[in-house]
């Protein structure tokens, strides 16, 4: 099979047989051979009831529908898990990405090597409260990753197979799946000018705290891709360094009390100056930070994943 369409949603029942019918239309003209799996992420109106009869009308058509709503990410998951096709294709059900762009991105990855292909949407038709924050988002993420993409977060991507069967999707991170991909070793990413449609029913699903949760899904992403396996690297850097200083500030402090007490001059006492407070503060955190690490240490050496390991071939 040449092609899987993954489309996650949530209450779209109005767009979906004008979307469904359009995929069609393109695979028919350029004869690719493909699947739509919908996953119905919960949905409270017709949705499921519209897939089904889409399934009567194309044979093409999967669902997966939960039973309550779980969010993007674990929508693609599922998708990418159940998906056949040598190329994977994950468009959003609200008709603001196009179809007639698949033909471009599946040449992408077949014929041009990419193992990702994200769409960019140049020009949008969004509010000037949704195309700021992102824009900031953006650039966030392409300084933390080094990923020189426009548009992270765009719903129209393209994956090799080997893609989507290795990463794991999960809570909010679908915002970051080039990222995720790039730390699975999938370094050959690139990106394609798409074009963005106005909404045409409905209202979008998103509200401003998704920004905020974005940046804070950032530092996770990096974080766990960087330390997860090694967490004394980052808890116990942090912690030697806070130590280290607290207990240069305690030395001090009693040796200038020593020198004091043997020229006869004045003193105070240690423990009447802030600067002692300020050291037994850093030296209680450098310790918490140190065990913090070891902990984690321990956590990960008897993880079950722990020695697992992400083989790109194999001769025997």
């Amino acid at each position: 099979m040449n092609i899987s369409v993954v489309v996650p949603l949530f209450n779209e029942d109005e767009s979906l047989p004008e979307l469904m019918a359009w995929i069609n239309d393109v695979m028919l003209a350029n004869a690719y051979s493909y699947e739509v799996l919908f996953v119905d992420d919960g949905s409270t109106d017709n949705s499921w009831a519209v897939i089904q009869q889409l399934r009567s009308q194309y044979p093409s058509v999967k669902g997966i529908k939960f039973r309550r709503n779980y969010g993007k990410s674990a929508a693609l998951n599922v998708g990418f898990e159940a998906a056949q096709g040598d190329v994977i294709i994950t468009m959003d059900a609200d008709l603001q990405d196009s179809p007639d762009e698949i033909p471009a991105l599946y040449k992408g990855i077949t014929e041009k090597g990419y193992d990702l292909i994200s769409g960019w949407k140049a020009k949008r038709y969004d509010p000037i409260s949704k195309t700021i924050p992102t824009k900031l988002f953006n650039a966030a993420t392409r300084k933390m990753s080094g990923i020189k993409l426009n548009d992270f977060n765009c719903g129209l991507k393209a994956y090799r197979k080997d893609v989507v069967k290795t990463i794991e999707v999960y809570g909010e991170m679908h915002r970051y799946i080039p990222v995720i991909a790039k730390w699975a070793g999938f370094s050959k990413i690139g990106e394609q000018v798409v074009e963005h449609r106005a909404r045409k029913y409905g209202k979008t699903k998103f509200g401003l705290s998704r920004f905020i949760n974005g940046f804070l899904d950032l530092g996770t992403i990096f974080f766990v891709g960087k330390f997860g396996k090694r967490p004394m690297h980052f808890f116990g850097a942090i912690g030697f360094l806070s130590f280290f200083i607290g207990s240069l500030m305690a030395i001090w402090l009693i040796a200038t009390k020593l020198y004091h007490i043997t020229t006869h001059t004045p003193y105070r006492e240690v423990t009447t100056q802030p600067l002692f407070y300020l050291a037994l503060t850093a030296i209680v955190i450098g310790v918490q930070l140190f065990l913090a690490g070891f902990i984690g240490e321990l956590v990960t050496r008897n993880a079950p994943e722990r020695n697992r390991y992400l083989i790109a071939e194999e001769i025997k």
